[in-house]
């Protein structure tokens, strides 16, 4: 019991890792000379731009931004929320309050991500300006890792509802 409670733990922690650094990193649209991110622009890893009001279709980004600082900030209420059940829960109950948190911070990751996913273009044509040499890019690291946190959340969130409290 003590090495799947271990697991568990670690798991979490990954999960929440990986979400902090998917919404800090500069990385969600990369390429040679640029990467783009859901906080700003950098050219030439020097002429950087922070998004603001100023940029067409900044809701969307702030839609983005929102979700994944909502995600992070309920995978760590998750994580506080569990270890307070695993010593206040009877023997046998399940760790139900601990699951629903972690799976709305993972509809959160998902949301986030799917928005990116979709208006991605979109945000990039209407600021030709500031996108103008980002044409020719990816989608970066930080971009993957939020759907591989999102995959960890959901995983998380199905073991802590399967989990019950033993001895």
């Amino acid at each position: 019991m003590l090495v799947l409670l271990a697991f568990i733990i670690i798991f979490h922690i990954t999960s929440a890792a990986l979400l902090f650094v998917a919404t800090i990193d500069n990385a969600w649209w990369v390429g040679e000379e640029f990467f783009a991110d859901i906080w700003r622009v950098c050219v030439n890893n020097t002429n950087c731009t922070e998004l603001n009001d100023s940029v067409q279709e900044f809701s969307t980004v702030q839609a983005v931004q929102a979700t994944m600082i909502l995600s992070t900030i309920l995978c760590c209420i998750a994580f506080l929320i569990f270890v307070l059940q695993l010593f206040r829960l009877k023997q046998g109950e399940r760790f139900v309050l601990t699951s629903i948190i972690q799976l709305m911070a993972c509809l959160c990751v998902m949301i986030a991500a799917s928005i990116y996913t979709d208006r991605r273009k979109d945000i990039h044509d209407r600021n030709h300006d500031l996108y103008a040499q980002t044409s020719g890019g990816s989608f970066g690291y930080s971009f993957i890792l939020a759907w591989v946190a999102f995959a960890f959340t959901f995983i998380s969130g199905l073991m802590y509802l399967i989990l019950r409290k033993r001895k």
